[in-house]
């Protein structure tokens, strides 16, 4: 007697602008995985949209993993029913022709999915259509991001973080400043990535150790801008490493000034020197500055 044959793997879809993603976003794509055997989430985009569709499928590939297939839809189809008479139409020809195949279920949080699950053949599958479970959506994100920090996923708070660089002179009090801010807002901050990195390799920075120094300063801050508390305080930022470049090696490389004018804060904070010097092996230029 032949085995019974095994049941076709039921296959899922979920579209979305992403705009930004938020929990109420990633509570849907759970629900959907947990109801389907292959999800696909397609990242619909236009290019006048604020965040830019290239990252938004970058945050969605990020945040589905390999749970789910992303897929970036870059047309420029119509938003809303009343623009086009062939609006469904338009909608189930972009969406035939990016899917590798056909969805039996379509879920969603908005009405609209029972019409769109009908165009292309499927189920529709409905979730917290009344925003019981997660009130938010991406419109009142975008207004406000930091009313609804809590709600929002590691990259999209990288996106919203209010970074502030102290920078200043050496022994102007950037660290204890950084800290003493970090704490009074309870928050993350960035400690210097040089002293972290020349205490390891204890010697001096040589040229190609400022390509390090400003890559890593970056990438510490990008890592912590993920998980701070709305506000990152950074004790130092790229620009700095830039200006040590040229002050101890009489040039920057090109990697350095590209991460330097790659940041971008929300305020610079300027320390000079009106505290007592205290001198380690670490500072340079005592009569200096950056």
């Amino acid at each position: 007697m032949s085995p019974e044959p095994s049941p076709a793997p039921r296959r899922g879809m979920v579209l979305g602008k992403f705009l930004p993603p938020h929990a109420g976003h990633l509570c849907l794509i759970d629900f959907a995985r947990a109801l389907c055997d292959e999800l696909t989430v397609v990242v619909g985009t236009l290019a006048r949209e604020p965040i830019s569709g290239e990252l938004r499928a970058a945050w969605m590939h990020e945040l589905c993993g390999a749970e789910a297939k992303v897929l970036h839809l870059r047309d420029d189809n119509p938003q809303d029913p009343a623009e086009d008479p062939d609006f469904w139409g338009i909608w189930e020809r972009s969406l035939r022709r990016i899917l590798p195949t056909p969805p039996d279920l379509v879920f969603a949080s908005e009405t609209y999915g029972q019409r769109l699950a009908e165009v292309l053949g499927a189920r529709f599958v409905p979730f917290d259509v009344a925003r019981a479970g997660v009130p938010l959506c991406a419109t009142e994100v975008r207004a406000d991001p930091m009313a609804h920090w809590q709600l929002l996923p590691p990259p999209v708070r990288a996106y919203y973080a209010k970074r502030v660089a102290i920078v200043g002179p050496e022994s102007t009090g950037k660290t204890s400043l950084a800290q003493r801010l970090a704490e009074r807002f309870e928050t993350l901050w960035v400690p210097e990535y040089a002293r972290t990195y020349l205490e390891a390799r204890g010697r001096d920075a040589d040229l190609a150790d400022m390509v390090s120094i400003a890559s890593g300063q970056a990438a510490a801050e990008d890592a912590l801008a993920r998980r701070c508390g709305g506000l990152l305080f950074c004790d130092t930022d790229p620009l700095s490493t830039a200006q040590w470049s040229e002050a101890l090696h009489g040039e920057v490389p090109a990697a350095v000034s590209a991460a330097a004018k790659g940041r971008r804060y929300a305020l610079t904070l300027l320390l000079r020197p009106d505290v007592p010097r205290v001198a380690d092996r670490l500072r340079y230029l005592p009569e200096g500055g950056e």
